[in-house]
């Protein structure tokens, strides 16, 4: 299995990558970025992935979406942050941590919507330097996730748009972001296993909030104790423990919407379909 070390995605699979979670499967994980693991899911070299909704399209043919696992919420989208606030972005430069993201999709949908002479050039940069990038002037805004939304002041930088209050605000759904999927040809047997098994962990770790501490912090890039806390808090919700129908429109919603604006090939109609 491959996993970003965010403490969302450590706090989550702690009980189970460490052999916690009775019957489940051993797993073997690897920790990687999100724009990594999208790749990897589509040269389909693991065969459980956290990548993001966006890639869904091009992998679904392989690869199961899991009811579980992943990240979803409100009031936790991606941001858009500038130097100046109110910067106007028609042809503008913007920082993006992937252009198979989430948070890409939300952006191009928010800017169609709100930038009508359109951005500029995208310039697809690390996570980390995107926030550096925009305070030192080498691109005009950039476009940030994870734990950026409770850093973001330290760099000197202005919030121009939430792009999760845009989705919610239009769509009146939760805000897809980070997927589990599974390599379909394991079956649907072992999907299913997989999938309470990814349940069960979720569980454990609400249960006992503090036996993951010391692996979250390690691997959470040295991150702030609180602000570790903070991503955990925001991140990790009912949706993580089950999609449910509130969860699964939303996916529909974010995929259609890109797929109408040409950012995305269609999704056949029984392709989120679980085992």
């Amino acid at each position: 299995m491959a996993y970003s070390p965010c403490p969302n995605d450590t706090f989550v699979f702690h009980a189970w990558a460490h052999g916690l979670v009775e019957g489940a499967p051993a797993l073997d994980v690897s920790f990687a970025d999100i724009d990594i693991t999208n790749g990897m899911a589509e040269r389909g070299e693991f065969d459980i992935l956290k990548v993001s909704y966006a890639v869904l399209p091009w992998v679904l043919r392989d690869y199961a979406l899991l009811p579980c696992g992943g990240a979803l919420g409100r009031g936790c989208g991606p941001l858009v942050l500038t130097r100046e606030p109110g910067t106007d972005l028609a042809g503008k430069t913007v920082a993006v941590p992937s252009e198979r993201s989430t948070a890409y999709l939300l952006f191009r949908l928010w800017a169609a919507a709100e930038v009508p002479g359109g951005v500029g050039e995208i310039v697809v940069l690390p996570f980390h330097e995107i926030m550096p990038a925009v305070r030192d002037g080498r691109v005009d805004a950039g476009l940030v996730i994870h734990e950026a939304r409770f850093t973001y002041q330290n760099y000197g930088l202005h919030k121009l748009a939430d792009m999760g209050e845009h989705w919610e605000a239009t769509t009146g759904l939760p805000i897809p972001l980070g997927a589990i999927i599974a390599r379909r040809s394991l079956g649907a047997e072992r999907l299913r296993e997989l999938a309470e098994a990814a349940r069960a962990s979720v569980r454990q770790a609400w249960e006992e909030p503090g036996r993951s501490r010391e692996y979250v912090l390690a691997h959470s890039q040295e991150m702030d104790p609180a602000v570790a806390d903070q991503h955990i808090a925001l991140y990790v919700n009912e949706f993580t423990a089950d999609l449910g129908e509130d969860g699964y429109a939303a996916v529909r919603g974010l995929l259609t919407r890109a797929a109408a604006e040409g950012l995305v090939p269609p999704l056949p109609a029984d392709a989120l379909a679980f085992a």
